[in-house]
């Protein structure tokens, strides 16, 4: 009818359809039976699950050792049907596993009620990583109970089925050697690429660099030099993305970002290092705006923001970026990282994912970015490990197939571990063991020593201001 207006979808009434659909068949069944409470094949229901009587029982992880190293999480229910989780790369499972008094007993599809009840343990960069971690694991649960894939819960709808990557390359002072590597990128089926551009790849050349490690003018044209020689091998038409330049300033990200102009650069990574009176040095969102303003290269930022008012909101209400750069283990995973890249579509700013962590991490992002709009491309670090995808089942291999990842339709983030190849992995003993000493973090009411509101000593009363 014309002029009238869809009703706007939430998460909410996402959830509540997923719920009301599965009212319409025996799709819950509260005794158990003999099938196994992870859903069969990765399709279907989980008949041994009764939603209204689920609870959280016990977080437990282990890590594995790898480039980054991959903190993995178990968020187990009184149903034996569990859900997996992933904390930032290089992080610690210590940060998810801080957050268990506050989840244990609590049902696990209130995904948006707990994960208020944990934001307040959340901060930017690594710190995200175990919000983020948990946000995972509890889409991974309500999935499998609903028998849903993770990215419904957040949309009715997908924009995309399959995610394109991008690859991260080692590099080589001999630009001739870089490019020869990321020939054998392209050979892969890579369609995006990307390079550290590090200063350091030209600090042996005369007067390439300043005292404070800095290119000079003829530094910067050294460097030029190994973006064109990768250009030579991937072409012109293919996005190159740039990063790890240094400790720049203003003034010098600006003369970088010019001196790359020639080359079409798809972005320049985290060009501030320099903090400049900020905690972080994207909380510097003037003088970014001044980078911005001051080139055609395309400036990004953003892998160690979390949240969307904590973080990102200044730096795109301010037109700050060309891009923003989220990655979803510290941001806060699919729920807040969705919200990150959905509000600057009205900018025009689109979002790269930056990620270098497991395949669990890995679908996880998937999900979410089948959700949004104007997406880019999502990271990867671990084309040159063997094993990678061998760390899971339940989804066709290779997982990263001519440079893209398959959406998976299945419940949850779709994937399963694979408990022999990770076992042969890990960085310290201990498989998802026990984790009864995280218990001890709750916080124990009761009364203590004081003057109460009358101004009369007790030693065991409870008094509120």
């Amino acid at each position: 009818m014309p002029g009238r207006r869809t009703p706007a979808i939430s998460r909410r009434s996402i959830l509540k359809r997923v719920a009301a659909t599965a009212m319409l068949g025996p799709l819950f069944q509260a005794t158990k039976g003999t099938m196994s409470a992870q859903v069969r094949g990765g399709r279907g229901i989980n008949q041994n699950s009764s939603p209204s009587a689920l609870k959280i029982t016990d977080i437990r992880a282990c890590r594995i050792a790898a480039n980054y190293d991959y903190p993995i999480i178990k968020v187990y229910t009184n149903q034996d049907i569990y859900g997996l989780g992933e904390v930032r790369d290089a992080g610690v499972e210590g940060m998810a596993l801080m957050l268990k008094p506050f989840l244990v007993g609590q049902d696990p599809t209130n995904i948006e009620g707990l994960l208020r009840r944990i934001r307040p343990y959340a901060n930017h960069g690594r710190n995200g990583g175990g919000y983020s971690a948990i946000d995972i694991a509890l889409h991974d649960i309500t999935g499998k109970v609903y028998g849903v894939p993770a990215w419904r819960l957040l949309s009715p709808h997908k924009v995309r089925d399959r995610v394109r990557i991008y690859a991260d390359t080692t590099d080589d002072n001999d630009p001739k050697i870089y490019a020869a590597r990321m020939q054998k990128r392209k050979e892969m089926g890579i369609t995006f690429f990307k390079m550290d551009l590090h200063t350091d790849l030209v600090a042996e050349r005369p007067n390439a660099v300043d005292e404070r490690g800095i290119a000079t003018d003829k530094g910067l044209g050294y460097m030029c030099e190994f973006i064109a020689a990768i250009r030579d091998v991937i072409g012109w038409k293919a996005p190159l993305a740039a990063d790890h330049f240094g400790p720049l300033n203003v003034q010098e990200s600006i003369r970088y970002a010019r001196a790359f102009e020639p080359y079409h650069l798809a972005w320049a990574e985290d060009l501030l290092q320099v903090r400049e009176g900020f905690h972080f040095p994207w909380q510097n969102w003037q003088g970014y705006k001044h980078i911005t303003e001051s080139t055609t290269t395309p400036t990004l930022t953003g892998e160690d923001i979390f949240g969307l008012e904590d973080g990102f909101k200044p730096l795109i209400e301010n037109r700050a970026l060309m891009k923003i750069h989220p990655d979803p283990l510290t941001s806060g995973a699919l729920i807040e990282t969705k919200k990150i890249a959905d509000f600057p579509d009205s900018y025009g700013i689109p979002t790269a994912v930056h990620y270098a962590g497991s395949p669990v991490g890995c679908l996880a992002n998937v999900h979410m970015i089948a959700t949004i709009n104007n997406f880019l491309a999502m990271e990867n670090h671990a084309l040159d490990m063997p094993w990678w995808q061998d760390l899971v089942t339940g989804m066709p291999k290779p997982i990263i197939n001519q440079g893209y990842v398959t959406v998976p339709d299945t419940p949850g983030i779709g994937v399963e571990l694979n408990d022999e190849v990770m076992k042969k992995h890990l960085r310290k003993p201990g498989y998802f063991e026990p984790t009864s000493n995280y218990e001890e973090f709750q916080r124990v009411p009761g009364g203590w020593p004081h003057f109460d509101d009358q101004g009369k000593w007790c030693d065991n009363c409870i008094s509120y201001r």
